[in-house]
């Protein structure tokens, strides 16, 4: 047995109001999560829908196969990019309050990453826009606080 999850984020612009879909199967049993944000970018969205589908689990000893059509995603786990990110302190990256939330699901868990073309037909990798694009258009968005509050913290440096 494995847990299969389906994972896509969403930015109408980038910046702009974001959200995430995930599709996770075990057996017989599906579970759909979203949720929109108000300000953020597509690849936090992408990043943010992993960390959220590993975060509902309840046991770590069920191996994972992950399917993404972020590329960002799949790189930065199956070319090593999150290894040398860590041995940095997730210094001048990108996003590195995800990956440090993500880097201890990611030792935790067995996962396999996989990388999708989107917009392929695939039917959960289709359905996870779906959900990721919605979350993105409702009107009870929550805050980024990783992205507004970075966003804050660069424009009060500047001259």
């Amino acid at each position: 047995m494995q847990i299969i999850i389906y994972t896509d984020g969403a930015a109408l612009g980038n910046p702009g109001p974001g959200g995430y879909g995930v599709v996770m199967l075990f057996g017989t049993h599906r579970k759909e999560l979203a949720q929109g944000y108000r300000l953020t970018t597509n690849n936090r969205m992408e990043l943010l829908a992993v960390i959220v589908a590993l975060e509902s689990l309840k046991r770590a000893d069920i191996p994972i196969e992950i399917y993404t059509d972020s590329q960002y995603v799949a790189k930065a786990i199956n070319e090593k990019w999150l290894l040398g990110w860590a041995k940095k302190g997730f210094t001048k990256i990108k996003n590195p309050d995800l990956w440090i939330r993500f880097y201890p699901l990611w030792k935790k868990y067995n996962i396999t990453f996989h990388w999708v073309k989107g917009h392929a037909g695939i039917p959960e990798n289709e359905r996870c826009d779906a959900l990721a694009t919605s979350a993105a258009r409702t009107p009870y968005l929550l805050k980024d606080e990783g992205y507004e509050n970075q966003e804050t913290e660069s424009n009060l440096s500047l001259p």
